[in-house]
């Protein structure tokens, strides 16, 4: 039989591509980075929303606030404000990014495919993917822990074995994490949607719990710890770029979620609905709750795990456990393991698929933190806290995505005209180049500067506004390079209308 030859088809707006030969038998496409089929395509706004929650509501959202005070001297309403406003700003690269992944169905890794080359791709990806094996093996720090308090609550010799304990909740919540991914985005949709209202449900509890424990006039009344006198612009910008980077990840992998949205509409509404309430909503309480926790258990404590463990009531630290380790599986499956695991089989699709790509995120992750496991299982002496130093260093990090989110709007938008040949983003040699060279100018021209600012000690206000330097300085460099370089096509063929592709196959 001669080859079949892929086809693009307009469904009322959502483009499906009719996978022929000639694309299944690259070997830059397998199925499960395959675009997504119309029937697929099953998510609404408040999927997408309750997708938001789920992500939002974890434990390095509780201590924002406490972070924005401490470390950027801003008082209590100026870090609430900050958590707000940048997460009202962040939707702007979410929603724009997720565009071409609800018009084409395709994921993160083949968006970039785009602007960066077929192969060129692998260097964003791995550096998006980095960022989410370190964040992965965070959050399931803490879920390991809080399952090493819910088994010391229910079985009390379980609490002798101290950081042995620790280390194996730590394996225990991250093979649960690992399962619920290599079920598929059906499993994904499913959690989130289950957590979003408990999660909910519990926050609001919890503050009705606080309240009346805790002043808010004299909360909001303690003055921030910057100096006396000093403006609050700096600090509040340097916060802000802070908060603004903290969903830097997901504003480059939102396509891997929208691929499922049924219409633009349903990923841009889910977003506005889900995102920046919550994370305002969970950084407040996590405010009250700390300035409650001195008159609640008798000293101030940050950590909610911690926290929830001076409860003098076996049952109610055993719910809360239980729902903090619902909480981070949400948190975790979807924001630090989908994106590395289609990072990963972007490299070798036909070697690596859905399942090999989660346990390689989990190796990754895993040997991140091996130093902190090991310190907890007592095979070396304590020393400095990894993951104190990865959370550090990763928030960092995270300031140096803003190029590639500039860069993946422009392209599509602006060089490309929301028109992609999607056949040939799963092909060598055809349509795009193996390596765009203007995307790769437009990132490390950026990156440069920001390296530079900090080894030389100039220009700080770049790095301290990273993100929006980044991205803001990616986007214009990587347009200009398109128009004089003309290295990648600019706009890709008009699809075929449905009614159409059926007559064909008639």
């Amino acid at each position: 039989m001669p080859e079949t030859t892929s086809q693009m088809v307009d469904r009322d707006g959502l483009i499906e591509l009719e996978v022929g030969d000639d694309v299944r038998n690259s070997s830059r496409f397998n199925e499960d980075i395959a675009p997504t089929q119309a029937s697929e395509r099953t998510w609404t706004k408040w999927n997408i929303a309750a997708l938001w929650v789920g992500m939002s509501i974890c434990v390095p959202t509780y201590t924002l606030g406490g972070v924005l005070t401490a470390y950027f001297g801003l008082s209590v309403g100026e870090a609430l404000f900050a958590i707000l406003l940048a997460n009202i700003i962040v939707l702007i690269p979410l929603t724009l990014n997720a565009f071409p992944g609800t018009k084409f169905g395709i994921p993160f890794p083949v968006v970039l495919r785009s602007s960066f080359g077929i192969l060129g791709s692998n260097v964003p990806c791995l550096v998006r993917a980095l960022v989410g094996c370190g964040w992965f093996g965070i959050q399931t720090m803490f879920g390991g822990l809080a399952i090493h308090l819910l088994l010391s609550e229910l079985v009390p010799a379980w609490a002798a074995l101290g950081g042995v304990g620790e280390v194996i909740g730590f394996f225990v919540f991250g093979a649960m994490n690992l399962y619920v991914v290599i079920r598929g985005a059906e499993s994904i949709k499913w959690l989130e949607t289950l957590a979003a209202p408990l999660l909910l449900a519990v926050g609001i509890g919890l503050m009705m719990w606080a309240w009346p424990n805790m002043s808010m006039t004299e909360l909001l009344a303690q003055p921030p710890s910057r100096p006396e006198g000093a403006s609050v612009y700096g600090y509040f910008f340097a916060g802000l770029t802070a908060m603004v980077g903290f969903w830097a990840t997901l504003s480059l992998n939102i396509p891997d979620f929208s691929r499922f949205a049924k219409s633009q509409k349903d990923q841009i509404v889910g977003q506005v609905i889900g995102l920046p309430l919550t994370m305002f909503f969970f950084a407040a309480l996590g405010v009250v709750l700390t300035a409650a926790s001195e008159t609640l258990v008798g000293q101030t404590v940050a950590d909610p795990v911690r926290l929830i463990g001076y409860i003098d009531s076996p049952f109610w630290v055993v719910m809360a456990m239980l729902l903090i380790i619902i909480a981070t599986i949400s948190t975790n499956t979807a924001s630090n393991i989908v994106s590395p695991t289609n990072d990963f089989q972007n490299i070798a699709p036909k070697l690596i698929n859905q399942t090999r790509g989660v346990l390689i995120t989990g190796a990754v992750g895993v040997l991140l933190m091996g130093y902190d496991l090991l310190q907890k299982a007592g095979v070396i002496p304590p020393g400095v806290s990894l993951e104190q130093m990865y959370s550090n260093w990763l928030l960092g990090y995270s300031s140096l995505l803003g190029p590639i989110a500039g860069i993946m709007a422009v392209d599509y938008f602006l060089i490309k005209k929301q028109r992609l040949d999607v056949p040939s983003l799963y092909m060598d040699d055809h349509a795009y180049p193996a390596v765009n060279i203007a995307g790769f100018i437009a990132f490390g021209v950026p990156v440069l500067l920001t390296l530079m600012s900090l080894v030389t000690d100039t220009m700080n206000w770049f790095y301290d506004y990273g993100w929006f330097t980044g991205s803001a300085l990616g986007a214009i460099v990587y347009y200009v390079a398109s128009q004089v370089l003309s290295s990648s096509p600019q706009v890709g063929p008009v699809p075929i209308m449905a009614r159409d592709a059926a007559e064909q196959r008639s």
